[in-house]
């Protein structure tokens, strides 16, 4: 199973459009993918979910991460790195077995001209230590308002092209 995390819990954020959008571009190409945004973490995961505790809400997000073979991540800036509730789900998940050898592909966005380099590389480093692997295209968005149409999609020729390539590569990762 493929799984797509908005790695933010903003409330309709830019971040969901661009996981959207990877969501129906893997559909097109024959290969569903489920999308869970941050958003939905439980409100209380710091209190109920951390350190062997598991409520019943976030036994069934475990019981996905679970299912899933390969994961998407797509994570907005935020203070020059990735979001701090994208590590709270790390860290509420089993370890090691919640991430362990399985495969994912990395995308950051930002509204700046940069896309999250900092933040993507921040979260390499965590994927290496949970020995989650990496595909080698990761890709950044930057500027990504501009990036975006009327209706969520990317709109830039060279944007589309690239996350053509990354959506390419992960199907044979």
């Amino acid at each position: 199973m493929i799984t797509i995390i908005a790695a933010t819990n903003r409330p309709n954020s830019n971040t969901l459009k661009v996981a959207k959008y990877y969501q129906s571009q893997l559909k097109e190409k024959g290969n569903p993918a489920h999308l869970f945004s941050l958003e939905h973490l439980p409100a209380d995961v710091l209190n109920t979910d951390m350190y062997g505790k598991r409520s019943d809400a976030f036994q069934e997000i475990q019981n996905m991460i679970n299912k899933t073979d390969k994961f998407i991540f797509i994570m907005p800036e935020y203070n020059g790195s990735y979001p701090g509730v994208l590590k709270v789900l790390i860290d509420a998940c089993n370890f090691p077995d919640s991430f362990y050898d399985k495969k994912a592909a990395l995308v950051g966005i930002s509204s700046g001209k940069y896309g999250n380099i900092r933040g993507v590389d921040h979260f390499t480093g965590v994927c290496h230590y949970i020995h989650l692997n990496i595909l080698p295209l990761r890709l950044h968005i930057p500027n990504i308002k501009a990036e975006l149409d009327a209706e969520g999609n990317l709109n830039q020729p060279d944007t589309v092209k690239f996350t053509n390539e990354q959506i390419e590569k992960f199907i044979k990762f």
